[in-house]
């Protein structure tokens, strides 16, 4: 499932971030691997809060369907 629908304020594991490699190298530097942790904090139709390695990043709604968790 995307991240933007994962259950609030629940660590979830990254499963696969389906980005181009652009996008995906950025993602790596910000802490967003697959195998990590994230967590949602807040979700709008606009995008996304989460916490990844104890910092927040509000990423938008088309970003968040490309990381999927489980």
């Amino acid at each position: 499932m995307p991240v933007s629908l994962a259950p609030a304020n629940t660590p979830v594991t990254i499963l696969k971030v389906t980005a181009e490699d652009k996008v995906r190298k950025h993602l790596l530097e910000l802490g967003i691997t697959e195998g990590g942790k994230i967590t949602l904090i807040s979700s709008t139709a606009n995008g996304v809060i989460v916490v990844v390695k104890e910092g927040r990043l509000c990423l938008d709604g088309a970003l968040a369907k490309k990381i999927l968790v489980g």
